[in-house]
């Protein structure tokens, strides 16, 4: 009796389906469509399921069409659910798909959370099952637990194929390594002065300090043809080992010189591996960005990469933000105490920034800005090798601002002030006294009593 009652709801439940399905067909409607990885489902405007066209059980290519979704690609069940039913308008909940279905021939409305999406999260395993995709529940929720688990597995393996990321993380290496000598190089500095505190001052470069230190070891050993070799100027030579000749500092033994040789063996490995490092961050943004690397080298091309996240996100960035990248403390403190904002952030280090007179270096920086925002979409968006004619165009624009702007601007005659300014200002200097004078008072009162 009960298998009965439940074939007959079945049947009638079936029937009422297709006959409105099929009323719906005949009649002009508004269809809102949901996207699922279970597959496409039609809804009418009373929140009614209308026709569905399911997506096949590959955990792969169910999978990839989720990830083509996102970019706009209906889902191949959604195409064939609108030739089904070709309703007149469609309310859909992704807008990246709008222009592919509009190209398909329907008028398309955004309705986040629509009626038809409601109904079918709130019924979707029994939906599933009602269907016939699906035994049961709980082959549903196997079904999705699967899918989810490779959807994201693709999607990390995605980014992490994303060539920008490689020059990210090589520029934060160098940046790294560049902290790391500097600290050791310190270290190195102080240790080997307390034999020969002279050479600190006459040898500047950390790594051809490190190579003195290396190479010659104790301060007896200091000659011409020995640093000679080194491929130190004969000017400075004469002087380091005169210096060496009249040293204060104090006689060391070989094991000490050993300690310091390794230390200074491991600094110029860091040079080593930072070359090698510059090299491979150059051949990965010509690559990656060719635009970019050409317009500002591949060093502060990856450093603005690094600082937007990817080359997707700096493509995005307008170029009046790629203009202070690198300089957010300095524009959120000026916003926050109305000083004046930032110039420029990590592009200061473009040569024709820092090298030209201070006023002239907010006008570079913006011009740059201005074509760094168009290599970047270039870069990303397209591909084409545009670097050679920005390049020429950004020089003839600095040739221009360094005509103009030769010499500074006259500097600012101070602001009059209103008179209802000087008011207030004697007011409030009136009020302050006041409370100087009262505190002042109350000491004496107290002393008195």
């Amino acid at each position: 009796m009960i298998r009965e009652k439940a074939f007959l709801r079945d049947f009638y439940y079936q029937l009422n389906f297709k006959l409105s399905a099929k009323t719906l067909c005949d009649d002009v409607m508004k269809l809102y469509l949901v996207e699922h990885a279970l597959g496409s489902f039609g809804y009418d405007e009373s929140g009614n399921l209308l026709d569905f066209v399911p997506l096949e059980k590959d955990i792969g290519k169910v999978s990839e069409y989720l990830i083509n979704n996102e970019r706009g690609e209906p889902l191949p069940s959604t195409v064939k659910l609108l030739e089904k039913l070709k309703p007149e308008e469609v309310v859909v909940e992704n807008e990246a798909i709008v222009p592919a279905i509009q190209k398909l021939g329907y008028k398309v409305k955004v309705e986040v959370h629509h009626v038809g999406a409601k109904s079918f999260r709130g019924s979707m395993a029994e939906t599933a099952v009602s269907r016939g995709l699906f035994a049961n529940k709980d082959e549903v929720y196997n079904y999705l637990y699967s899918l989810s688990f490779e959807y994201t597995r693709r999607k990390i393996r995605g980014e992490a194929q994303k060539r920008d990321l490689l020059a990210i993380q090589t520029v934060r290496a160098i940046d790294d390594i560049d902290k790391t000598i500097n600290l050791f190089s310190e270290r190195l500095r102080e240790w080997y002065s307390i034999h020969f505190p002279e050479l600190d001052k006459l040898v500047e470069d950390h790594e051809t300090y490190a190579k003195i230190v290396n190479e010659v070891g104790l301060r007896e050993n200091f000659t011409e043809s020995a640093l000679k070799e080194l491929g130190i100027n004969e000017d400075l030579v004469k002087r380091i080992v005169k210096a060496a000749k009249n040293s204060i500092g104090a006689d060391i033994s070989e094991v000490d010189a050993k300690a310091l040789g390794m230390l200074s063996s491991q600094i110029l490995n860091l040079y080593a591996i930072r070359r090698e490092f510059v090299s491979y961050l150059e051949s990965v943004m010509k690559e990656v960005a060719p635009n970019v690397t050409a317009l500002v080298g591949p060093t502060i091309g990856a450093r603005l990469l690094s600082l937007a996240g990817s080359l997707e996100d700096l493509a995005k960035l307008p170029a009046s933000t790629i203009q202070v990248l690198g300089a957010e403390k300095a524009l959120f403190r000026a916003l926050r105490k109305g000083g004046k904002p930032p110039k420029h952030g990590i592009i200061f280090q473009y040569p024709e920034i820092h090298g030209s007179p201070r006023w002239q270096r907010g006008k570079i920086a913006r011009a740059l800005a201005a074509k760094l925002a168009i290599a970047t979409r270039v870069d990303y968006f397209s591909g084409r090798y545009i670097g050679d004619k920005l390049n020429e165009e950004l020089k003839k624009r600095i040739e221009e601002i360094k005509t103009k702007y030769a010499s500074p601007p006259p500097r600012r005659p101070e602001t009059v002030k209103r008179p209802e300014e000087k008011a207030k200002e004697k007011k409030e200097k009136k009020e302050k006294s006041k409370e100087v004078k009262g505190k002042s008072g109350e000491k004496q009162g107290g002393k008195g009593r």
